[in-house]
């Protein structure tokens, strides 16, 4: 690591982040090189090693960002509102992953490639953004669904976050693979990220009957209708 204040660190790490996301809207992550990454930076090629090793170290810092900005999302969600229902919760929850398409992408795409080519703490640094970013769905569910056990909230973690690999694939067809499909006689989904995911989450709380929102409208509905039992 070169000498210099944090700051001036960070800001040389986060260039070269900014750099690899511009890139990798328009190139593939086999096709980026860090040659490619250094022409968009304000220094030379070589001082990027200074900061990473591996071209995979710049892809798994951006996916970290991304995780970070996700988790960020998602304790807003929990924070903001005292009370959500099925419906209320997956709705928030899709709309996190609606602005996450660079994690879902690098998600299905290169997470092996990128793990397997970074040092061991760069690697244990991103898993420990990934953690708090299952503590803040967990946070959200025991919040909003106080009946769920530890179990129920874990079995939701195990499912969700697995689902997460294959939402790209499903909402972010190239225009080649919607040819293939067609030409070989099958049909291929049209849903967007928001959708699938609010669809696959209230299926995953379906059982979980009303959150805290819900409950409190049934208590309220029969509160009154006790009120007018009482005054008739």
């Amino acid at each position: 690591m070169p000498k210099g204040s944090e700051e001036r660190i960070n800001s040389r790490k986060e260039e070269i982040i900014d750099a690899c996301a511009s890139l990798y809207e328009t190139m593939g992550f086999r096709d980026i090189t860090i040659r490619d990454i250094g022409r968009k930076t304000s220094f030379t090629r070589t001082s990027i090693y200074n900061y990473f090793q591996t071209k995979e170290e710049i892809f798994l810092a951006l996916l970290q960002r991304e995780y970070e900005a996700w988790t960020a999302d998602l304790e807003a969600v929990c924070q903001e509102n005292e009370a959500l229902s099925v419906e209320g919760f997956a709705d928030a929850l899709a709309r996190s992953l609606e602005r996450r398409g660079c994690m879902l992408k690098l998600l299905c795409m290169n997470l092996y490639d990128m793990e397997g080519s970074s040092r061991l703490e760069n690697l244990v640094e991103f898993k420990r953004v990934y953690a708090r970013a299952r503590e803040s769905i967990a946070r959200c569910l025991a919040r909003f669904f106080p009946a769920m056990s530890q179990e129920e909230i874990e079995g939701f973690l195990y499912a969700f976050f697995p689902f997460l690999f294959g939402v790209y694939p499903y909402t972010s067809m190239t225009e080649k693979q919607k040819e293939a499909m067609a030409l070989a006689g099958v049909g291929y989904p049209r849903y967007s990220v928001y959708e699938i995911v609010k669809d696959f989450a209230v299926k995953l709380l379906g059982n979980q009957g009303g959150g805290k929102e819900e409950q409190a409208s049934e208590e309220k509905g029969k509160e009154e209708q006790a009120s007018e039992e009482y005054a008739g």
